[in-house]
């Protein structure tokens, strides 16, 4: 008896560490403790990621996480206690818990990462629809110089998010993902869905949510900016492969107004041999506001949808058509969600049941989103697009609004019930829920036809969901096109690497003449050089059509310039093709942040202007007008156009690597700025010294032609790695196994290129071609514009080859 006492004694011991301090439980994932009130819960997930969960004392917390696809997985950890702190260790990662004050502080080896902040976190009480629960936040302090990134889409113009407040709430041009990583290589995800406020100040850095039960969040170290994405995929869902075809030319506007419309544009682009790969269809197909988002060609000017479908697929190219997250009342998805109680009632997108503007407020739609935290909503939703549009073979879904629009945001909307308790509580994963809803159910419905999605707004997890998000309805202008770049470059530090704007600005309010302002003209063709390097390139918007034709005819500089990115685009495609399999494979990021890649480089910590398209090519849009002049007529004034002089753009080339012009070839050093000549149809385009480049055939769609003839450009300066990847192009047998990849290697010291064997097969491949190798010399010997021809022919058969050079 007395042995088993001291048996009790010892455990009670070892469970506490000492008489002294506070107690703690140990768990199979980590530990439990309370303090000052506040159940503490730390588990580790992976040897460099947390998750931290407190709550109220007594009042557990389980939450079923709607962006968290992970499992905890077994990790090994010591703990070692010093009076009231205890230490978590894995071989990555050293989480101090203070026992006495409930403080976390996150460590690698001896260096400091992140520190909650005393007495950072608070629970208010807050009744939520009649429901009892708290508003919650938790505070860190973070290093004074410390740069931060993420947060999704908030379009500031700030790359780093220090000094900012937010309330992360989903609109039509913020989207929303409670996410930062820092410079320092740790990443914070706040898992929380309801409107939350961000802030950092001089007095820390915090996240408060108005609707939680608790506050959960997860710590993840990932020593350098790809490191913590891939834990934050890990996490919340990796990224499939999108279609080839998808990374062509998207041409679009709102809207086509009848079937014949929209063809016609697939012929002219035919007929001007200009590429294309894809139109969209914009709203009312479906007929008048009552009918909204019917998912049917109601409207009599799509008389025939079928021959429609067939005759773009026979012109070879692709149709992507708009859902919306709503639905007018005389619709039948409409009529079935309200008898079952699955709609959500506040006042959406279009407010009138008449087609015109501005709205008239005695004909209201009757419009309402439906409720796609169901299960069986979700259900009804693709059914509806399963058997009106899916069968026509339509290739893709534009989810407009899928935020969705909240108009007035009147306070009592957040009280609506949803099927996972009142909008308020899960407000922000509506894009997630509504977007991954149509991914899940195409997966299951064929695996012949790759899910792509367009989309307007994304949430944490949207990744693993075949989408491609926008930046919203935004206003042409040359402070909003600047804008662009850090907005794109903070959605995709996020974690979700598919993001592309309106190539031109959806509305033309500032240009009263439209396309025939000088201005605007110019802001166009600088904006699709931007586009021509961005996840996906596609032109749209309303007040005045973008097809190329509008701006032109052969042989003026507008539609010259407009006619170069796109062929650009197109030569570029086994590039980026082969950098998003590094994406789905290898959790990479496509429009990278300087910082991922120059992270020593402090001049490029806050730079917003630049960026890197795959890990290759740096990219410095021209956002400023250079080519306009005022021209007085007695008392008038207006621009035009004057191209008499070349302008240049000041470009930073980082780091300690070389860098090589695209366009001429030239060489310089990094850590140095350069004057590059910008006439209209250039953007600066630089290339790292070490890269790999293939450069694929001239074509008029992406599947035109095999690339049985590729240029490889080779840029010396140091040793080189590149895959080029292939497969089938649109469908999933890629995850059964059916791809190639041919690994290039570059020794810079021994001047040899190696290409290895061929690894992988899939039906239809290559077995045999053909390669170009062109290196670059720095004396303009390898512009894309004046090649001067392969330095070797290399034929291919799947087998290692060496080059000598």
């Amino acid at each position: 008896m007395k042995m088993k006492c001291f048996s009790i004694a010892l455990l009670f011991f070892v469970i506490t560490g000492s008489s002294y301090a506070q107690s703690y439980q140990k768990t199979d994932n980590g530990v439990k403790a309370t303090v000052k009130g506040t159940d503490i819960e730390i588990r580790f997930y992976t040897p460099s990621m947390v998750r931290v969960i407190k709550s109220p004392q007594g009042k557990p917390f389980n939450n079923k996480s709607l962006s968290v696809i992970m499992e905890p997985g077994k990790t090994a950890f010591t703990i070692q206690q010093n009076k009231d702190n205890i230490k978590l260790k894995s071989d990555k990662l050293t989480v101090d818990l203070n026992l006495k004050s409930g403080d976390i502080i996150y460590l690698k080896a001896a260096d400091t990462l992140l520190k909650e902040k005393p007495d950072g976190i608070q629970f208010t009480p807050f009744n939520d629809a009649g429901n009892s629960t708290y508003t919650a936040s938790q505070s860190f302090i973070l290093n004074k110089e410390e740069p931060i990134y993420g947060l999704g889409q908030h379009q500031r113009g700030a790359l780093n998010q220090r000094n900012q407040s937010y309330r992360l709430i989903q609109d039509n041009l913020d989207d929303v993902v409670p996410f930062f990583q820092s410079i320092k290589g740790y990443g914070i995800f706040w898992d929380n869905y309801s409107p939350t406020t961000f802030t950092d100040n001089t007095d820390g850095t915090s996240f408060s949510s108005d609707v939680a039960d608790g506050v959960d969040y997860y710590f993840m170290y990932g020593g350098n900016a790809d490191g913590v994405i891939a834990c934050m995929r890990e996490l919340t869902g990796e990224v499939p492969m999108l279609p080839l075809w998808t990374y062509g030319y998207w041409q679009s506007k709102e809207r086509y107004k009848s079937q014949d419309e929209l063809t016609d544009v697939v012929k002219k682009y035919r007929a001007l041999h200009v590429p294309l790969d894809g139109v969209i269809q914009d709203w009312q197909y479906w007929g008048g506001n009552y009918l909204w988002n019917a998912m049917e060609f109601l409207n009599p000017d799509f008389y025939d949808p079928k021959k429609m479908v067939r005759d773009i697929h026979d012109m070879n190219a692709h149709l992507i058509i708009s859902i919306w997250s709503s639905f007018g009342p005389e619709t039948k998805p409409f009529r079935e969600l309200k008898e079952k109680g699955m709609l959500i009632d506040f006042t959406t997108w279009p407010e009138s049941g008449v087609d015109k503007w501005p709205i008239v407020p005695g004909y209201p739609s009757g419009v309402k989103a439906y409720d796609p935290y169901n299960p069986t909503a979700r259900d009804i939703y693709w059914k509806y697009v399963n058997q009106g549009l899916f069968a026509d073979s339509i290739d893709g879904w534009w989810m407009d609004s899928s935020e969705p629009d909240h108009l007035h945001k009147k306070e009592q909307d957040y009280d609506q019930k949803t099927f996972l308790g009142s909008f308020r509580k899960v407000r922000n994963a509506y894009p997630l829920m509504s977007v991954g809803g149509v991914y899940d159910h195409q997966r299951k419905t064929s695996s012949d036809k790759r899910v792509f999605i367009l989309t307007r707004s994304a949430f944490a997890g949207q990744q693993r969901t075949g989408a491609n998000t926008w930046s919203g309805d935004i206003t042409a202008s040359w402070e909003t096109f600047k804008k662009q770049i850090p907005t794109g470059l903070n959605f995709s530090l996020s974690g979700i690497p598919y993001w592309n704007c309106d190539i031109g600005g959806f509305f033309l309010w500032n240009y009263k003449k439209k396309l025939d302002d000088p201005e605007y003209r110019e802001l166009y063709a600088r904006w699709l050089a931007f586009g021509s390097l961005c996840p996906m390139m596609r032109s749209h918007g309303t007040d005045a059509p973008r097809e190329i034709y509008q701006f032109g005819k052969p042989g003026t500089p507008v539609y010259d310039a407009i006619e170069k990115f796109i062929h650009l685009r197109y030569r570029l495609l086994p590039y980026i093709y082969s950098v998003s399999r590094d994406v789905t494979a290898n959790q990479s990021s496509m429009m990278r942040a300087l910082m991922m890649d120059f992270p020593g480089d402090k001049t490029v910590w806050n730079m917003n202007s630049e960026y890197m398209f795959g890990k290759s090519l740096l990219v410095k849009p021209v956002t400023d007008p250079q080519y306009l002049k005022k021209a007085i007529n007695g008392k008038d004034s207006s621009w035009q156009e004057d191209f008499s002089t070349v302008k240049t753009t000041e470009v930073y080339l980082p780091g300690t690597t070389g860098w090589y012009d695209f366009w001429t070839g030239t060489k310089y050093n990094g850590g140095e700025k350069v004057m590059k000549e910008t006439p209209l149809n250039i953007i600066p385009l630089y290339v790292k010294a070490g890269s790999i480049l293939p450069i694929g055939p001239d074509v008029q769609y992406a599947e035109e032609k095999k690339w049985d003839d590729l240029e490889i450009r080779i840029y010396p300066g140091a040793n080189g790695h590149f895959v080029l990847y292939e497969d089938e192009n649109n469908n999933y047998n890629y995850e059964k196994g059916a791809f190639s990849n041919i690994t290039f290697e570059w020794n810079d010291a021994k001047k040899t290129l190696t290409i290895n064997d061929r690894k992988g097969s899939f039906p239809g491949m290559l077995t045999t071609r053909k390669f170009n190798i062109v290196l670059a010399k720095g004396n303009n010997a390898a512009g894309i514009d004046k090649s001067a021809g392969p330095d070797k022919t290399i034929e291919f058969d799947g087998r290692k080859v060496e080059i000598k050079f």
